[in-house]
């Protein structure tokens, strides 16, 4: 099981509030959740964020992966680094190689 953590909607319309939540990845933006880590609230000024810093730690610590929106956050809230934050976003492509790789692999034994 492949574990996201992403925001959840909430609220009325056109007045979003956003739990920060570790969900299956195969589960839709508002599924059944795992666990609730924080709570983001955009409509207010400055935004309101609240994260549990240790449960957000206990998920990364566990293989979850966060979204571009809740890397952003984590780094706002100082429970990620920038440098987290930018080697994230380079190793999908990384990994992109690498399924090539076996790809051609797997043809050429064929």
């Amino acid at each position: 099981m492949a574990v996201k953590i992403r925001l959840h909607r909430m609220g009325a319309k056109k007045n979003p509030f956003y739990r920060i939540v570790a969900i299956d990845s195969r589960k839709s933006r508002d599924g059944e959740y795992i666990e609730q880590i924080g709570y983001y609230n955009p409509k207010v000024h400055p935004a309101d964020i609240k994260i549990d810093k240790d449960l957000a730690e206990k998920w990364l610590k566990v293989g979850a992966q966060p979204t571009d929106t809740v890397k952003s956050l984590f780094v706002n809230a100082g429970i990620v680094s920038a440098n987290y934050a930018k080697a994230a976003k380079e190793e999908p492509k990384e990994v992109d190689a690498v399924e090539a790789a076996v790809e051609a692999q797997v043809k050429a034994e064929e």
